[in-house]
């Protein structure tokens, strides 16, 4: 205990009784003590607690030593906040700003007959981006089979007109929220891009010569699959995901110009990644995760391959 010294003795002789000071001022008495390390504190290094008092540096270790919320399936509680869904939305948008600046005063918002799209036409960043599996027999091969891999990803950013960019915008606002919220920030951006790769992957895979494909509907359709698995995990009620997927599924194989492998894909791509997040075992939920992610990435890795050798081989 910290103590302010007092004169040596009174006039008997015995020592006289010395006063409690704060561990932090010793130039201040006081008769407060923190109630976890019982240090004397002076009103100034007090700093309130469930019951009493505690120093700063109590307070301070109390603080390290809360684990931070986290949710069902390991992901932090921050999710809730639906930063990455926004940000996903954001991108998509300025996508799609960009592709009409490129266009320069072409079709590419309403409409027109390029590649496509809903209520929408090519861009030369569509061009650019799209997954493309080959030009016609009288080109040379282009695209993902020529080591321009950047179209697995760039495709799923990028919409064949207005229409087609607001009902996946849409769907992902609705989706991305909950899912989100359920599994954490970078667990949840994981899902969206593994999904959107490997509905591309599935686009180049099994699309015919050029064939140009691009949207964030691989990957939403990958989150209406991991919806339905995740919920199933929870024990909740899918009755109501399961009409929508399907009605979803029927625009798939019926209207023009949507890509069937790239829908089927993201579905397929989206279901494995659901199953990967919540059905890790509790005990090490991140190591399963985590490989169970590697092991999806690898398969689509060596899909993409085994395809680019057939096509330039």
């Amino acid at each position: 205990m910290t103590e302010r010294p007092g004169p040596a003795g009174d006039a008997t002789g015995g020592p006289v009784p010395t006063s409690p000071v704060c561990y932090r001022h010793p130039d201040r008495e006081t008769y407060v003590r923190c109630t976890r390390c019982d240090r004397p504190i002076c009103p100034e290094c007090m700093r309130e607690a469930s019951v009493g008092h505690q120093c700063p540096e109590c307070v301070n270790e109390g603080r390290r030593s809360v684990r931070p919320a986290r949710t069902a399936f390991g992901g932090g509680a921050a999710g809730r906040r639906g930063l990455v869904t926004r940000t996903l939305i954001a991108l998509n948008v300025l996508a799609m700003v960009l592709s009409i600046l490129s266009d320069r005063g072409g079709d590419s918002m309403v409409g027109g007959s390029a590649l496509g799209g809903l209520l929408g036409g090519g861009t030369p960043l569509t061009h650019w981006g799209a997954v493309l599996a080959q030009w016609p027999p009288q080109f040379p091969v282009e695209g993902v089979a020529t080591g321009e891999w950047y179209r697995l990803v760039t495709a799923m950013f990028l919409h064949y007109g207005l229409v087609h960019l607001l009902l996946n915008m849409w769907a992902l606002w609705v989706l991305g929220r909950d899912l989100e919220a359920l599994l954490g920030p970078l667990r949840f951006l994981g899902l969206y891009l593994v999904a959107g790769l490997g509905g591309n992957v599935a686009a180049y895979l099994f699309s015919g010569p050029n064939e140009a494909s691009a949207g964030a509907s691989t990957a939403i359709f990958g989150l209406f699959a991991a919806v339905f698995v995740i919920m199933r995990r929870l024990g909740r009620d899918t009755s109501a995901i399961v009409p929508i997927l399907v009605i979803n599924l029927i625009f798939t194989f019926t209207v023009p110009g949507i890509s069937i492998p790239g829908h089927v894909g993201g579905l397929v791509t989206g279901a494995a990644m659901g199953w990967v997040l919540a059905y890790a075992p509790r005990m090490r939920r991140s190591v399963f995760q985590s490989a169970g992610t590697a092991v999806i990435l690898v398969a689509l890795l060596g899909l993409v391959i085994v395809r680019t050798a057939m096509l330039t081989g």
